[in-house]
């Protein structure tokens, strides 16, 4: 027995994952706030990271209830990714909850990815009657809706991933890369697409698209809320349609949770169409990755545009 067991120990060693090379380090887990950043952090993490959304693809970002397995999930993280300014108020309570000072804002897990980003309307923050802060009072926060915004997103990623996880870096480095060349071909693609309705004026639902339309040549002339996450009285909204028969705007931009009814009382009074944009990866079927959710939009929006 002794004889025989002297070769299988042997040819165990020898099957074994640290004969010839090392192990490679295990993936690494990422608590990401949206889809979409967790759709980022996979293009450049690859299969050496493992990614969670806090928050699902159709949740209210003003309005979310933390649940215990979220709470569980970044506990068992080594990374916050999040969109900061003001776009997660939830956050704090799941932070609070995990009860890890790394995940604090500037810990050493945490990466607010808005540090690298060229802010729109962060001239003067906007404040309630009663002096508080109000929703996107430090710069509208939807800026990955500007592809040209995964550039830097993805920057921030690579760098933070490659510290986590030096040996890897050529592989994060390389993933990368071959993600920005199938953005610069959806670039090239979107903007051909949309280039006939440069210059075209809509209304916004809420104001979710300001980074899309400056990249696309839109004109956003106003919103149904006049102020972000505040629903209209009768009276401003009789004087939104008034300026939009006045002005001629027929183009109305809605998001899958709009208010349907209001969104077609604005329609009906207007003549405008309405395109229905997804502003997060996963909010619909056909945005299944973030260059898809880029492609459907610009169908809809084309669609919309269209004589």
């Amino acid at each position: 027995m002794r004889r025989l067991a002297a070769p299988l120990a042997l040819s165990a060693v020898l099957a074994g994952p640290a004969w010839g090379a090392p192990e490679r380090p295990p993936v690494v887990q990422v608590c990401a706030t949206t889809t979409d950043l967790k759709a980022l952090v996979e293009e450049v993490g690859g299969d050496r990271v493992k990614v969670e959304s806090l928050a699902s693809a159709v949740h209210d970002p003003h309005a979310f209830e933390v649940k215990p397995r979220q709470i569980a999930w970044l506990k068992r993280s080594e990374l916050l990714v999040r969109i900061g300014l003001d776009h997660e108020p939830w956050l704090a309570r799941v932070v609070a909850a995990a009860g890890d000072p790394r995940f604090a804002p500037g810990g050493a897990g945490d990466l607010d990815v808005s540090r690298g980003v060229a802010l729109l309307q962060s001239e003067t923050p906007r404040l309630r009657a009663d002096r508080r802060a109000h929703v996107h009072a430090f710069g509208n926060p939807h800026y990955w809706l500007d592809p040209e915004n995964a550039r830097p997103i993805t920057a921030a990623i690579l760098a933070r991933l490659a510290r986590l996880r030096p040996q890897e870096r050529e592989t994060f480095v390389a993933n990368r890369e071959r993600f920005l060349a199938r953005l610069d071909a959806g670039l090239t693609r979107w903007e051909k697409s949309l280039a006939p309705y440069r210059g075209a004026r809509a209304v916004v639902a809420h104001e979710s698209w300001p980074y899309f339309a400056e990249r696309f040549g839109l004109a956003i002339v106003a919103s149904i809320e006049p102020t972000p996450g505040v629903p209209p009285t009768p009276a401003t909204l009789a004087e939104l349609v008034r300026r939009m028969n006045t002005s001629g705007v027929r183009l109305l931009i809605a998001e899958p949770w709009s208010d349907a009814s209001l969104v077609r009382e604005v329609a009906d009074r207007t003549a405008a169409h309405v395109a229905t944009l997804v502003p997060s990866v996963g909010a619909d079927p056909s945005a299944f990755d973030y260059l898809a959710l880029f492609d459907l939009n610009v169908k809809r929006l084309s669609a919309a545009l269209a004589p």
